[in-house]
C-alpha cells in the first residue's frame, strides 16, 4: 500500500483551499491506482507557531510536542500532493513554515502540486519545486492549476464581502489532471521505497 497525503497549505480563516483539498481528496480516491490510499492533512489542525525549535529540523531533535505530532503525521506517508494558493507571487508563509519544521521526514518520497489563485498559483509552485529539491523530494512534472476566476462560481455572491470565496466549480478537465498527478506521485513514491527502507535491499 502506498499512502499519499493531500497537504492543505493555507490556514486563512476564509480560505478557498479547504474546498479545493476536499475536491482533490474525493476525486483522487475515485481515480487512484489500486494500492494507493489518500488522506487529507490540514496544517491548520496542527497549530504550528512560527518556527520555534531550538535546533534545525535537519537534526531531528524536537523540543516541542506540536513538532513531534507534525513529524509523526508527515513521516507516516510515502508521498504528498501539496494544495497551495499563491500569496504575493509566492508560497504562503504558514505553509513554508510548516515545511521547515521538518527535514528527514520528507526524504526520498514524491510530491505533486494542486495550485490555485488569480494566476493559477503557478509561481508558488515554482518556489515549492526548489524547496522540494533541497528536501530530497522527487517532484513530478504534472500539475493541477486552478484559477480563482474560472474555477469558482460567484453567482449570488456579494463580491464586496471580503470573506466571500465563491463556490468551487472546477472545469471537468482538472479531474484528469489530478488523476495524472496522483499516478505519477504514487509511481515515484513506490519506486523510492527501497531507498526509504534500506532493509528491503539488504
Amino acid at each position: 500500500m502506498i499512502r499519499l497525503a493531500i497537504v492543505l497549505g493555507s490556514t486563512r480563516t476564509h480560505r478557498r483551499g479547504a474546498a479545493v483539498a476536499d475536491w482533490a481528496l474525493a476525486t483522487a480516491r475515485r481515480t487512484a491506482p489500486e494500492g494507493v490510499e489518500l488522506e487529507l492533512v490540514d496544517i491548520a489542525d496542527f497549530a504550528l507557531p512560527v518556527l520555534d525549535e531550538p535546533a534545525p529540523g535537519a537534526w531531528g531533535i524536537y523540543a516541542h510536542e506540536h513538532t513531534r505530532r507534525w513529524s509523526e503525521a508527515i513521516d507516516s506517508f510515502d508521498g504528498y500532493l501539496f494544495v497551495t494558493p499563491e500569496y504575493n507571487h509566492g508560497v504562503p508563509g504558514p505553509f513554508k513554515n510548516a515545511i521547515d519544521f521538518l527535514f528527514a521526514e520528507w526524504h526520498h518520497k514524491a510530491v505533486g502540486f494542486v495550485s490555485y489563485g488569480v494566476n493559477g498559483g503557478v509561481r508558488a509552485v515554482e518556489q515549492l519545486r526548489q524547496v522540494a529539491a533541497e528536501l530530497h523530494l522527487a517532484v513530478v512534472r504534472s500539475q493541477v492549476v486552478l484559477n480563482t476566476y474560472t474555477d469558482f462560481d460567484y453567482r449570488g455572491v456579494d463580491l464586496g464581502d471580503p470573506t466571500a470565496t465563491g463556490v468551487f466549480a472546477p472545469d471537468a478537465r482538472h479531474a484528469d489532471d489530478l488523476a495524472r498527478v496522483v499516478d505519477e506521485v504514487a509511481t515515484w513514491s513506490r519506486a523510492l521505497r527501497p531507498i526509504r527502507t534500506p532493509a528491503l535491499t539488504a
